[in-house]
Order: structure tokens, then C-alpha cells, then sequence
């Protein structure tokens, strides 16, 4: 018996983290999956889970077609949620250096935001009181992300225009916002 418990403990401790998990604080495996997906205890960064809903892969007719979203329409769509989210953040918990929200399909990555902000502190009293709160008749589910360095985690062949997995990859695909809304959203530090 204390042969099968040792070998047992063995296998457990021999595991390894999931780079998919600490690179994006998504994996597609979730809780099936076999590797470590280790929850960090502070970070500056925090993850919003599927809070954006993009038109264009929800708009669909009473006959079940898809309705015709025009780009500008998008774009217009996107950065009035953007700007609706990234000023709350910053009203309510503190100064955040950078947001970014996923284009992916991918469940485990659709409509992911991600909050870095300036200090820890400020990252987890937004987790806590985003966990009892509610955005488009949906409950928020907000936790502590790993993510610091957004490069690591983003698709490289989708910044360049090559990404042949689409929506279903598995890095991330991040929306940009306007220039003109980053001026202002991210130039109000400077006026300071």
C-alpha cells in the first residue's frame, strides 16, 4: 500500500503547467485538461470572461440568416464598449495601462477581456466586486490573470494577416480599437 500511495504522489507533482494557461489564462481543454493550470494569487492583470458579444457572429434574421453588420458599424459597435468598460475601470478600481479584448471564436477565448492595471491593489478589489455584478443581463465572471506581457500571448500570423486556424485559434486574436479612441482614452494620462 505505501508503494501505490508513493507512486501515486509521484505522478501528481510530475505534471507541468499548461503554456497555453499561463500564456493566455485560457485553455480549450479547461479543467479536462492534463496539464497544471495554476491560478495566480495576485497579478496585475485580470481577466473578464466572454463580455463582449460581437454582432457580427451574433445577428441573425427570424429565418436563422445572418444580417449584414457593415464594418463602420463594427467598429462604431466596438469602440462605444470599449470606452463604456475601460472608463469604468478606471472610475471605479484605478489607472489601467492596458486593455485588450479577444476576436476569437474559440469558447474558451470568446469575447475575453483583459484589464492590466497599475497596481495589484487595484486588480483585485475589481475582481471582487465585478464577481457580484451583472453586464448585458449576464452575470460577470472576473478573475485574476497571469497575462502581463500581451505579445506572448497574441497570434503573430493574425497580426500579419496569415492566421489560417481563423476565429478557432487558440492564441489570441485581439480587436483594435480606433485611433481616435486610443488618443483620448489612453492620452488622458499624459494631460495629467
Amino acid at each position: 500500500l505505501f508503494q501505490y500511495v508513493t507512486t501515486v504522489v509521484v505522478f501528481f507533482t510530475c505534471r507541468v503547467n499548461c503554456s497555453f494557461y499561463f500564456k493566455i489564462r485560457a485553455c480549450r481543454h479547461g479543467d479536462r485538461c492534463s496539464q497544471l493550470h495554476n491560478k495566480p494569487t495576485f497579478s496585475q492583470t485580470i481577466l473578464i470572461q466572454n463580455i463582449y458579444r460581437n454582432p457580427q457572429n451574433s445577428a441573425q434574421t427570424a429565418d436563422g440568416s445572418h444580417c449584414a453588420v457593415s464594418d463602420v458599424e463594427m467598429q462604431e459597435h466596438y469602440d462605444e464598449f470599449f470606452e463604456e468598460v475601460f472608463t469604468e475601470m478606471e472610475e471605479k478600481y484605478g489607472e489601467v495601462e492596458e486593455m485588450n479584448v479577444c476576436d476569437n471564436l474559440g469558447d474558451h477565448l470568446v469575447g475575453n477581456v483583459y484589464v492590466k492595471f497599475r497596481r495589484e491593489e487595484d486588480a483585485e478589489k475589481a475582481v471582487i466586486d465585478l464577481n457580484n455584478r451583472w453586464f448585458n443581463g449576464q452575470p460577470i465572471h472576473a478573475e485574476l490573470s497571469p497575462v502581463t506581457d500581451f505579445r506572448e500571448a497574441c497570434c503573430r500570423q493574425y497580426e500579419m494577416g496569415e492566421c489560417t486556424r481563423g476565429g478557432f485559434c487558440n492564441f489570441m486574436h485581439l480587436k483594435p480599437i480606433s485611433r481616435e479612441l486610443r488618443r483620448e482614452l489612453y492620452g488622458r494620462r499624459r494631460k495629467k
